[in-house]
């Protein structure tokens, strides 16, 4: 699944709200990034999409479940593809709302931008944006990209750091979702911040088990996985440090279309982001992925669970 100019010399002259915080997450229901001041309407139902993995199915229908608390009707259409396919669909109207994540989506709108903390990431996407489109606060979960190797290939190479793969430069193969290969969380961020080339590129999935079951036999040496995904650790593999900050923060953030980001929506979506935590994701993509249960259930079982679909 995570991370880091022009828009740089663009902050001091924008007047993007800033973020409130609390020891229990993002409470601003201001708007940040959007023209609009919120003034869409979701009275005709929400489209929500999903990428084409599991933490981000889970998501979507987590967002389903606290909009239909609030009264909002919602159509949830999962598995979309990647960004390079739901970017589109948002600014086209085939969907309304999608789970995001601060960093990668910053890197996807403005490939060069250096804004590694929360807030300024905020504000630089507000910046970055398509006109129509907005972020709603961010909450206090996040999943960050990461690359891993085994253990085997760590003590073999001795690789610890993003750094230390440039000295197995022609070396080691890399496994990875197609678009990984082209963008700057990637291989060319790896290039041009480590220095790091590879003999060869696998195109793979998105943390899941077509790449990790490459990585489980040595069919690739490196894996781009997501940090909430619980086979890292079951499987004991090393996340390489990233002492230079190629991977920016990657705290979920709603991306919606400026035409349903009313206040029902933005308090609703506002109110999961305050509860959800890292650690609840994590065991959330566990269930579906271990347990093999259904993501639409589980989202809907911890949003009861939480209190967050009962009606006010």
């Amino acid at each position: 699944m995570n991370r880091r100019t022009l828009l740089g010399g663009l902050f001091a002259a924008a007047s993007v709200p800033a973020l409130s915080s609390c020891a229990s997450g993002i409470t601003s229901l201001d708007s940040q990034g959007s023209t609009s001041g919120g003034s869409g309407s979701s009275k005709g139902g929400v489209t929500i999409g999903t990428a084409n993995f599991t933490e981000n199915q889970v998501l979507g229908y987590l967002y389903a479940a606290v909009l239909g608390a609030a009264g909002v009707k919602t159509t949830v259409r999962p598995n979309l593809g990647t960004r390079e396919i739901l970017i589109p669909a948002l600014k086209g109207g085939d969907i309304d709302l999608l789970p995001e994540y601060q960093g990668a989506l910053l890197h996807y709108l403005a490939p060069k931008a250096t804004a590694t903390e929360e807030g300024e990431m905020q504000n630089a996407l507000a910046l970055a944006l398509p006109a129509g489109l907005q972020v709603l606060p961010y909450g206090m979960a996040e999943d960050s990209d990461a690359f891993a190797v085994t253990q085997e290939t760590a003590k073999k190479y001795g690789l610890t750091s993003l750094a230390d793969l440039r000295k197995q430069n022609g070396r080691l193969v890399i496994g990875a979702a197609p678009e990984v290969k082209k963008r700057e969380v990637g291989v060319i961020g790896l290039k041009d911040v480590y220095g790091v080339e590879f003999k060869e590129f696998k195109s793979l999935d998105s943390s899941g088990p077509l790449v990790k079951g490459a990585l489980k036999k040595g069919d690739v040496d490196v894996a781009n996985l997501f940090t909430t995904d619980t086979d890292i650790v079951a499987n004991d593999w090393v996340v390489l440090s990233d002492p230079k900050n190629l991977i920016p923060g990657q705290h979920v953030v709603p991306l919606i279309a400026d035409r349903k980001a009313d206040s029902t929506v933005r308090k609703a979506l506002a109110g999961l982001g305050n509860v959800l935590t890292t650690k609840d994701l994590t065991e959330l993509n566990r269930q579906v992925d271990k347990d093999k249960k259904d993501p639409e259930d589980v989202a809907n079982a911890y949003a009861e669970q939480q209190g967050l679909t009962r009606r006010a």
